[in-house]
Parts: structure tokens; sequence; C-alpha cells
């Protein structure tokens, strides 16, 4: 099993690398930017081949990343490159594309694929409205009822069930949290409650991982299927993915999450170890499609973030060099993605190290 997995585990980040990097390379060609190598993975190069248009195509040994190399992506690095092939010496708003192209192949891959998902098996519908309430939960014990919505958790507007997951996943103090209860007239009230624990049909608590399994007992999940539904519902699906990283990506800034919450490489074949076992072959494809849509997602979010060393970096000093009407200097830029490169990996050592821990 761990081969299948092993495989699953170098096709899943493949392809995302893959489409990542082709959107850079389909839009600099397009631009006639000068490209010497379009590679998949990184370190020793295992496969390579020169296209009829001179650049190199490379598989590469580390199934971790790749890159597409062109000529000038900060400043005239060869000069034997004609100046109006170098990336440097394009428009910025080319640039901006080039450098934001493999973001949007991320998530336009990723809305595809939630499309197909919810074609072929149907999705659950992006509402707040309940559509189940356990008897004698803490919901049903507070008079809560069916076709209530829940507008705000702690304040904090929330519209489907995957933002109301986001926010009940962070600990309150007390353990509690106060919901805003909207009726079917209108009327909303706050409720402060408490998560009740699952118990078996002999009165005993169910246990995950060592721990009570806690829960409020309502559910707003009600299942749709046809072709617009599954258009509507892949673009609300997404949406709501991006709402929950950018609400865990702010939790980790101001220290509310740790960096044991993040997964690198290792995490991530235990996910894929995870989506594998024990499932039909149907269940097994739906849970790999659903994987490389999360994956793609979380690949965009991150690189367009305006940090040196990712996509959003560079495109930062474009904005930069757009408002004062000259290039950033490029020895000062230069090291910004260095240095920007060497956290990036820093953090990438830190968080694997984290994930060997958690298997042992």
């Amino acid at each position: 099993m761990w081969f299948l997995t092993l495989i699953l585990f170098i096709f899943i980040l493949g392809i995302i690398v893959l489409v990542h990097e082709l959107g850079h390379f389909l839009w600099a060609k397009k631009f006639g930017v000068f490209i010497y190598e379009f590679s998949i993975g990184m370190g020793p190069i295992i496969y390579t081949k020169k296209g009829k248009d001179g650049i190199n195509y490379n598989i590469r040994a580390l199934p971790i990343g790749g890159f597409v190399s062109m000529a000038g992506e900060v400043y005239e690095d060869d000069k034997k490159v004609p100046k109006d092939k170098c990336l440097c010496n394009k428009p910025i708003w080319q640039r901006v594309i080039v450098m934001a192209a493999g973001v949007m192949n991320n998530f336009l891959m990723a809305i595809l694929l939630l499309f197909v998902m919810a074609l072929i098996w149907g999705s659950a519908t992006t509402s707040n409205k309940i559509s189940m309430i356990e008897k004698n939960s803490v919901f049903d014990l507070n008079g809560i009822q069916v076709g209530d919505k829940i507008v705000a958790i702690n304040g904090k507007k929330v519209y489907s069930m995957y933002q109301i997951q986001t926010r009940l996943a962070f600990k309150s103090k007390d353990g509690k949290y106060t919901f805003t209860i909207e009726d079917a007239n209108g009327k909303q009230k706050d409720y402060e409650l408490k998560k009740d624990y699952v118990k078996d049909d002999e009165g005993n608590y169910l246990e995950q991982d060592g721990e009570k399994v806690e829960m409020y007992g309502f559910n707003t999940n009600a299942y749709e299927t046809g072709f617009v539904n599954s258009i509507k519902n892949s673009f609300l699906r997404f949406g709501d993915l991006i709402y929950t990283m950018l609400i865990t990506l702010g939790n980790l800034i101001v220290g509310n999450l740790s960096l044991d919450n993040l997964s690198g490489p290792v995490g991530i074949y235990e996910v894929v170890g995870s989506s594998v076992v024990g499932f039909k072959f149907s269940e097994v494809i739906a849970n790999v499609i659903s994987l490389i849509a999360l994956l793609s997602i979380n690949v965009g979010l991150v690189n367009i973030l305006p940090f040196p060393a990712f996509d959003g970096g560079r495109i930062l000093f474009l904005v930069i060099e757009k408002i004062k009407g000259s290039p950033v200097n490029q020895q000062f830029e230069n090291w910004c993605h260095t240095i920007g490169f060497i956290l990036l990996m820093l953090l990438v050592i830190i968080v694997t190290i984290n994930d060997i821990i958690r298997l042992f």
C-alpha cells in the first residue's frame, strides 16, 4: 500500500506543480520572453528533452516543486539574449500576468475539479441553514429548530457550513461559543453554547485519538445535484476554502495557531495515505480529486502572498516599480528574494520535522 501512496503523492504534487508552472510558461512564451528551461521537480535532472523551440524540458529527481527559467526575471542577466526577449524589459502589465498566471491556473484547476466532483457525486449546499438537529443535543435543548440559520459565531459572520466549521475549529477560552441564530421570521437571537459529547447507544462516551468526540448536534448539509448547481457550488466551495485558508493564515500570523498546525511534504504524504486505505475505488478517486483541488488552492493562495520569493512578492516589486516610476534596486530585490527563499526553506524544514515527530 505504501507504494500506491507514494505514486499518488508524486502524481498529486506533480500535477499541481505542472499546472502552476504551465501558467508562467505559456504566458511568458506568448509575450515573447526567452525561456531556458521548464522543469518539474527539484534537484538533479533525471530526464531532459530539448524542444523544437529551443527550450529544455526537464524532469528532476525530487517531486516537491518545479520552475520556469526565463531570461531577465529581475534584470538583464544574459547578454546573449536580445533585450526585447528579457522579462524585465517587458511592459509591467505583461510581467504581472506572467507572475500571476501560475496562481490563476491553480485556482482554475481547483474550480474545475470541484465542478467535476459536484457533477458526478453531488455537492453539499453551501448554506448556513440548519437542515438537521440531533435529539437531546445542545441545539435541541435550547429550542433551535430546523430551518433556522446560523448567521454569526462569536460575532463573526458566517454564510456556510464550511465557514461555521472554521470558526468552531478555534478553541474558545471557556469552551463556549456565541451562536447568532436567525429564525424563519428573520428575528435574531444569541445563544452561548458549549459542546456536548457524543455517546453510544449504551450511554458511553465515544472517543477518537484518546479524546471525547464533541458535537453540537446540528448539520447544515443538504446535497444538490445537476449541472447548474454543480457550477454554482464549485465557485461557492472555492470561496469557502479561500475563506478558511485566510482565516487560518491570519490566526497563524497573530499567534492564535502554532506551526504545529501546518503540514509539509511528510504530512501531505500521510493525508494521501489516509485517502486511500479502506476506501472503495470510486471513493479513492473522489478523495484524490478533492485533495488535488484543496492543495491546488493552497499552493495558489500561498504563492500570491506579497512575500519575497513568492509570485506575490515579485508582483509587489512590480507594483512598487509602477508607483515610483523606476525599477527597484536590482541588488536589493535579489537579496529580498534570497532571504525570503531561505526563510521559506527553514519553515519547510521545521514543518517537516513536526510532521515526522507526529508520526512517532
